[in-house]
């Protein structure tokens, strides 16, 4: 079962903060299809916050069509959003660790490794989605 960490001066509301780390477990395998989400009442006494907090992001992440929310059950994971699963995860997981741990030898703290592995994903991401410009090569 997931639990929610609320970074109050984060400047993300709460309830997003909820709705992007249930989606930050579901891309990583943590959470998958069929099981259950803790109660608002269990997310209010683990992360002291207003229980329509909880229920507004629930209902969020029903409206993405991610959980389904059932009267007198609780709220259950509809789909996930990873397009691999954890296992086949780690191998990257453990060289992106040791990248991570490079960038702070270097002097890098969290922030600035954050921001050049984003600048990084950019340039990457942004390359395999846009049409090659380039025409063809000829000797």
């Amino acid at each position: 079962m997931i639990t929610y960490q609320i970074e109050r001066r984060s400047g993300v509301a709460t309830y997003m903060q909820i709705v992007l780390q249930t989606k930050q477990a579901l891309r990583l395998g943590v959470l998958v299809p069929g099981d259950k989400l803790p109660t608002a009442k269990e997310v209010v006494e683990t992360a002291a916050i207003n229980p329509h907090t909880v229920l507004k992001a629930y209902r969020e992440l029903e409206r993405e069509g991610l959980v389904e929310l059932q009267p007198g059950r609780g709220t259950f994971v509809r789909r996930g959003l990873g397009s691999t699963d954890a296992a086949s995860q780690a191998p990257l997981r453990e060289e992106l660790t040791a990248w991570l741990h490079k960038a702070e030898e270097a002097g890098l703290d969290a922030e600035d490794a954050a921001a050049l592995f984003d600048a990084c994903r950019a340039e990457v991401y942004a390359t395999a989605d846009a049409p090659s410009q380039a025409g063809p090569t000829h000797p």
